[in-house]
């Protein structure tokens, strides 16, 4: 396997590997990735992240003094290739673990990483994800973990700044909430979790609007938003697709509040949406660029790996993707020192740790902890809103959730 690559160029790399063949002194990693695929437009910088991370450990003496073996494979967001590259990681030189994905794929894999016991990082944040031992859930997802919170958990706490913001504006009745996004896993996920959440604390619930996640011309969603009279909006799709939601809309007069998933809005599309973005909140799990936390000096670093100028400045995917790697990192480590590191003892290591973030990130990562039976390493959530109007764009936090782990909540 090609060990050190960079995905410099993104929008030109497709690597397909033919078939593992490990060096023998490394640690298999999987790298399974969306560059060319309807997710493409988040999925590329969060690529980016996860190369660059596993890169730089291993220009700085690898983990546990061994080099990470991976290469990148572009799936392009459709299942079944997700599952042949499964299949080709876990030949006769399996993998210890994988850096993974997307929800339908993720999810469709849930069952298989569990019987051949690898740790499977996803950047799927499905609810459903989070039930390792199958308690309130029909499906157990042992050996499933993310960073950050889940899909529902990040609606749930955007539902709770929108019933403050709704009493701050003086909103007189129950304020509407609709939920808009594709008919797939991904967007799907935290429908029916979010709906009945925004229900109990005072919403009423409109019928689902749904929109591609390819980018397109979305005026007649936006007319069915503007006639269903819904004060909130949560768009459950990823930025390319909400950048064409947000113009589509514009062009209609559409006064509802957006709210977008941790998918759905990042820095470059706040610059491309442009005035259609104005007001826009989101979730966000980790430090943005121009943050001065203690741990962007690592972060910048790494970024040196496909940017040697240091010039460029990265989106909030690609820092909660260096996030993930170094949790698996550190997870390795424990691992090592309790007999090696195999799949079993990854996961294992998952659970040492609460209040946990990587060493050298403090204040980028939020801090987190993963239990044998419940699988939410967070749910805290960060709410960031935009001001793009007049020529100047800024953003930043306004509103922070922590939710509680309420049991029912798992897996869902």
């Amino acid at each position: 396997m090609k060990q050190g690559f960079t995905l410099r160029h993104l929008g030109a790399v497709l690597v397909l590997a033919a078939g593992p063949a490990w060096a023998a002194e490394g640690i298999p990693v999987g790298h399974i990735a969306d560059l060319t695929g309807a997710t493409s437009s988040v999925g590329k910088p969060y690529a980016a992240g996860i190369a660059d991370a596993m890169n730089y450990l291993n220009a700085h003496g690898g983990v546990a003094g061994k080099k990470l073996i991976f290469e990148t494979v572009d799936y392009a967001y459709e299942v079944p290739r997700a599952m042949s590259s499964y299949k080709k990681l876990t030949g006769d030189d399996k993998v210890v673990a994988i850096q993974g994905w997307g929800t339908g794929d993720t999810e469709a894999l849930s069952g298989a990483v569990a019987k051949d016991q690898i740790p499977y990082f996803s950047a799927s944040y499905s609810g459903h994800l989070t039930d390792p031992q199958g308690k309130t859930s029909a499906r157990a997802a042992p050996y499933n973990f993310f960073y950050g919170p889940s899909y529902s958990d990040g609606c749930r706490g955007l539902v709770a700044w929108a019933a403050d913001d709704w009493k701050k504006k003086g909103g007189k009745g129950k304020p509407k909430f609709v939920h808009m996004g594709d008919n797939h896993p991904y967007p799907n996920a935290p429908k029916l979790a979010c709906g009945a959440y925004a229900k109990e604390v005072g919403f009423d619930i409109l019928p689902e609007i749904q929109y591609s996640l390819k980018p397109g011309d979305f005026k007649a969603q936006c007319l069915s938003l503007k006639e269903s009279g819904a004060n909130y909006a949560y768009l459950a799709n990823t930025a390319g697709s909400t950048i064409s939601l947000l113009k589509s809309c514009e062009t209609v007069g559409v006064q509802t509040q957006f709210l977008g998933n941790i998918w759905g809005m990042d820095e470059s599309s706040l610059k491309t949406a442009g005035d259609a973005a104005d007001g826009i909140a989101w979730v966000v799990a980790a430090a943005t660029w121009t943050d001065q936390s203690p741990g962007m000096a690592l972060v910048r670093e790494i970024s040196k790996v496909s940017d040697p100028s240091g010039a460029e400045a990265r989106s909030a995917h690609y820092i909660r993707a260096i996030c993930s790697v170094y949790f698996m990192k550190e997870a390795m480590e424990i691992a090592d020192r309790a007999g090696g590191i195999t799949g079993p003892n990854i996961k294992a290591a998952m659970y040492q740790k609460s209040n946990w973030v990587p060493a050298g990130l403090e204040g980028v990562c939020l801090p987190s902890g993963w239990k044998a039976d419940d699988h939410r390493g967070t749910t805290e959530v960060m709410v960031y809103q935009a001001h793009t109007k007049g020529g100047t764009i800024t953003s930043g936090k306004i509103f922070t959730a922590n939710l509680p782990r309420r049991p029912e909540w798992l897996g869902w």
